[in-house]
């Protein structure tokens, strides 16, 4: 081993393989970095060769102190560019990943490797399969929930939900029979939820279903974690946060990752990027030639996927609000048919709508024409608006996309809820209150004051930049002392 670096700290960072859980990974692999530690970024192969396709090599090839490797996933080869089915990716990560992992390791740690021997392994929420591997070398490894500290907590407590009868419901009568208005008034700091704001798998009527399962039993590994690391910033999740210590004496608030990333002086890592769609640079440019604070920027997420009458009625909702509009629309966005917009639609909204397929999300949240996004309610996208003070209007699909949304509505008072179903009308009202009503001016002031908490939060001596700096000590303590 190159003496040089021998004494160099060494985090291994393995993401769960779809895009919104790969982004904040990346950005806490990038902070570790310039804290000093040696990094290996683990890809499934699958994303890998996505990446290649979309960013080119130099997206991966990394430095020569930040590597990327890559295992299998367990599914078949495919060069499709779009995430893969989450039920199956789940249990396929969780069957097939261990003994390519574990070999993975111990060649980083062999005596002939050119790196330093791995200190601690930070594995996403959903990859606990890695805990096995930790305890097995003598490895310090922290879990990182990428989703809120709400939607965290919901999931420690599905078991529970089971436990006492909520979940899976007797039939599907219940999903409209007032049952999903059941007040839940026993979780820790989530005072107000009702059962339809819990994550969606908690809605199944089979006990056998594969994500009540998997996400549930996910939650409660991470209790055999050394540490636990969550992407917010504690004054906007204060009390779930402070009911989250109390279960986990090691927890670590370190939000928003991106904000603390922007901080960092350029050293090489600009290049180190993990879109896995090409984003399309026309989106900037067009945002340009807008007034400021006019245009909606639609995006629904990497997995969302809706029906062709939804696409339809989403599409005359944007154009009859009159408002101009930055829609992205994924080649995937339609269940089993090509997401393309009525033609009609594309003459009627000439001039004040641009369609693409990706784009850099944080930059145009950040542009000054962009006054409200209509959001699917992920985390990444609902912190990101936050950081950016833009108001949104949410429709969550899945997960705890809906725990999001009912926080973002009810208690941050920064979002409006559309209707599952998103018929038209409503579509077209909630943009013209978003952008021109008093409700969006409200919303908007509460969203100035949550981007400037934010800030605050990762400024030197702020919550989240103090808990980093924690947390990297308490690693380095800890992981000294290991045999």
């Amino acid at each position: 081993m190159d003496s040089s670096r021998a004494g160099k700290p060494h985090a291994v960072f393995i993401p769960y393989p779809a895009q919104g859980h790969i982004n904040p990974l990346l950005n806490l692999a990038k902070l570790f970095h310039f804290r000093g530690f040696h990094i290996t970024y683990v890809h499934t192969e699958y994303n890998y060769q996505r990446l290649l396709r979309s960013r080119g090599p130099d997206s991966v090839k990394g430095l020569e102190d930040f590597r990327f490797e890559t295992i299998p996933d367990g599914l078949p080869p495919s060069d499709n560019d779009e995430t893969q089915d989450i039920p199956t990716l789940c249990i396929s990560t969780r069957t097939n990943c261990v003994i390519p992992f574990r070999n993975l390791i111990k060649k980083l740690n062999k005596d002939s490797s050119d790196v330093p021997p791995v200190s601690c392994i930070i594995a996403d929420g959903f990859m606990t399969f890695t805990l096995q591997v930790a305890e097995e070398l003598g490895i310090l490894e922290l879990v990182f929930w990428t989703m809120s500290a709400c939607g965290a907590m919901t999931y420690l407590y599905f078991k529970e939900l089971i436990q006492r009868g909520y979940t899976p419901l007797k039939d599907k009568s219940y999903l409209t029979n007032g049952y999903l208005d059941t007040p839940i008034d026993w979780i820790p700091g989530m005072k107000g939820i009702r059962l339809r704001d819990l994550p969606s798998f908690v809605r199944t009527t089979d006990r056998n279903d594969i994500l009540l399962n998997f996400d549930g039993e996910e939650a409660q590994n991470a209790y055999k974690a050394w540490g636990v690391i969550l992407n917010t910033f504690d004054d906007f999740e204060r009390e779930v946060v402070d009911a989250l210590r109390l279960m986990f004496p090691r927890l670590y608030t370190v939000g928003s990752l991106s904000m603390l990333v922007n901080q960092l002086p350029e050293n090489g890592m600009e290049s180190i990027v993990s879109s896995l769609w090409k984003e399309d640079p026309e989106c900037l440019k067009w945002l340009d030639t807008r007034e400021a604070g006019s245009v909606v920027y639609v995006n629904f997420g990497s997995i969302t996927v809706m029906t062709a009458h939804q696409l339809r009625e989403f599409a005359w909702g944007l154009a009859n609000s009159k408002h101009p509009f930055l829609w992205i629309i994924r080649p995937d966005l339609v269940k089993g048919d090509s997401a393309i917009v009525p033609e009609d639609f594309i003459e009627e909204t000439k001039g004040r709508c641009l369609i693409a397929s990706w784009c850099p999300q944080e930059q145009v949240l950040a542009h000054p024409s962009v006054g409200g996004f209509l959001t699917h309610s992920g985390w990444n996208s609902t912190l990101e608006s936050v950081c950016s003070g833009v108001p949104m209007i949410c429709w969550p699909f899945f997960s705890e996309q809906l725990t999001n949304c009912r926080y973002a509505c009810k208690e941050w008072g920064i979002g409006m809820e559309i209707d599952n179903n998103a018929k038209r009308e409503e579509v077209e009202y909630l943009v013209r209150e978003l952008i021109d009503g008093e409700k969006g001016m409200e919303m908007r002031k509460k969203a100035i004051m949550w981007k400037e908490s934010a800030i605050e939060a990762t400024k030197q001596g702020g919550s989240s930049f103090t808990n980093l700096d924690r947390m990297i000590r308490d690693i380095l303590q800890e992981s000294c002392q290991q045999p």
